[in-house]
C-alpha cells in the first residue's frame, strides 16, 4: 500500500516542483540603482520588470528643489531669503510633521536650528568665532514657535529666522521613493539614502531584509563597518543618528554635530547612537535626531509615550563602558 501511494503521489510532486519553478521564473527580477543625492549616496533595490532609475531620481529632485538649502532655487532657500512665495506640498508636509515632532519632543527637534548649526561649523555656511554672547544673540531668532504657515506661506516672527530640514529631508526622500513604488504596485524593495531606510516585502532570496547597526566608533571618514547588531525588518521606516562620524576637535575639545536648539550648544549626553523604527522614514529620521538631543532618560520617556515607535540606543555608561537599551517592540527585529 505504501509503495502504491508513493507511485500515485510522485507525479503530483513532480508537477508541484515544475509549477513552482515556472512561477519563480515568471517573477520580475530585482533591480539595483545607485547614485548621489542630498550630499550622500543612495542605493535602491526593488523587484520590477522595468528599470525605474529615471523616475526615482525625478522624485528625489522634487525633494531637492523643495528642501535643499544648497540649491539657490529651492523653496526653502527662497523662504530663508524671505521671498514672497507659496510653499509646495512637499515643504508643507515636512513643515507640519516637524512642528508635530517638535511638540512631542519638547523642542528637541527644531528645523529653525540652522543658524546655530552654521555657527558651530556643521551647516551650509562656514563656522563663526563662537562664544556665549554669539550663541545668546543667535538664539533670539531660533525657535520653531517663532514660525508658522498661513494659506501656504511661511510667516516668521523675525526675518533672520532660517529653516534647515536636513534632519528630516533624507527620510522624507526615502518615503517619496517608497510611495512611487507603491503606486506602481511594487511589493518588494529596500530604499537606502545615506543610512535612512524603508524596507517592504522580501529580498531577492525571499527572506526578510537584514540591516546592520554600526558600532559607534569615532569615524569621521566612515570607514568603520563593525556591526553592533543585525535587524530583520520589513514594512517599516528606519533611521540612525550618531555623533561618531560628524564631529571636529578644537583646542583639545570634541564638538559633535547634534546641536540642542534649546541651549544653542552641541549635546553632551551619553547616547552614542540612536536607531528608530517607525511607520515611515521621515518620522524615524526626526525622532532619531531628537533622541540624540534628549539623552537616554528623556528618550526613554518619549518612547514610552509613543509605543508606535521602536528604538535601539547605544550609550556610554558612567564607567566608560558601552551599554545598550532597546524598547520592547524592538525585540522582534533583533537577530543578535
Amino acid at each position: 500500500m505504501t509503495r502504491n501511494k508513493i507511485r500515485w503521489q510522485l507525479p503530483f510532486l513532480v508537477l508541484l516542483i515544475v509549477g513552482t519553478v515556472l512561477i519563480l521564473r515568471k517573477q520580475a527580477p530585482f533591480q539595483t540603482d545607485q547614485g548621489l543625492v542630498f550630499g550622500t549616496m543612495y542605493k535602491i533595490t526593488y523587484q520590477s520588470d522595468e528599470n525605474l532609475k529615471n523616475e526615482i531620481e525625478a522624485e528625489l529632485e522634487k525633494v531637492n528643489q523643495s528642501l535643499s538649502p544648497f540649491s539657490k532655487e529651492s523653496v526653502i532657500t527662497h523662504i530663508n531669503q524671505n521671498t514672497d512665495l507659496t510653499a509646495d506640498s512637499l515643504f508643507t508636509y515636512v513643515f507640519q510633521l516637524a512642528k508635530q515632532i517638535s511638540e512631542e519632543t519638547h523642542g528637541a527637534f527644531d528645523i529653525t536650528v540652522a543658524p546655530l548649526v552654521n555657527a558651530w561649523g556643521f551647516g551650509f555656511k562656514n563656522a563663526t568665532q563662537i562664544d556665549s554672547l554669539t550663541i545668546d544673540s543667535i538664539r533670539q531668532f531660533v525657535g520653531i514657535d517663532k514660525v508658522r504657515m498661513e494659506n501656504g506661506k511661511v510667516i516668521k516672527d523675525d526675518p533672520r529666522l532660517m529653516l534647515d530640514c536636513s534632519a528630516i529631508a533624507k527620510g522624507f526622500g526615502v518615503d517619496c521613493v517608497a510611495r512611487l513604488f507603491d503606486r506602481k504596485g511594487i511589493k518588494n524593495y529596500m530604499i537606502d539614502i545615506g543610512g535612512e531606510l524603508v524596507m517592504k516585502g522580501e529580498n531577492a532570496q525571499m527572506n526578510t531584509w537584514r540591516i546592520g547597526i554600526n558600532k559607534p566608533i569615532d569615524d569621521s571618514l566612515a570607514v568603520n563597518q563593525e556591526l553592533q547588531t543585525i535587524l530583520e525588518i520589513s514594512n517599516a521606516g528606519m533611521a540612525t543618528s550618531g555623533n561618531y562620524r560628524n564631529f571636529y576637535y578644537k583646542d583639545g575639545k570634541k564638538y559633535a554635530h547634534t546641536i540642542d536648539p534649546r541651549t544653542g550648544y552641541p549635546v553632551q549626553h551619553n547616547i552614542l547612537s540612536s536607531t528608530v523604527v517607525a511607520k515611515d522614514c521621515a518620522t524615524a529620521d526626526a525622532y532619531a535626531t531628537s533622541f540624540m538631543v534628549l539623552g537616554l532618560d528623556s528618550a526613554k520617556a518619549v518612547c514610552n509615550a509613543h509605543p508606535e515607535l521602536d528604538a535601539y540606543f547605544i550609550y556610554s555608561k558612567d564607567n566608560g563602558e558601552t551599554g545598550v537599551y532597546f524598547t520592547e517592540g524592538m525585540k522582534k527585529y533583533l537577530k543578535y
